[in-house]
């Protein structure tokens, strides 16, 4: 997913861009990209739901 997403897209001149973009992509994914098999939440949302459901 994130090569396809991110990497493949873009070009990178310099390792630290590239580390960058890896950091900024893994916060997108886990807090701002909704996903239909987790109920439509992003993975932080659905893991405080899944805590909040066993409390």
């Amino acid at each position: 997913m994130l090569k396809s997403e991110m990497y493949y897209l873009k070009k990178f001149s310099s390792y630290d861009d590239l580390k960058e973009a890896i950091i900024y992509y893994i916060d997108y994914y886990n807090n701002h990209r909704y996903q239909k098999r987790l109920n439509s939440m992003t993975p932080i949302e659905y893991r405080i739901h899944l805590l909040e459901s066993i409390a």
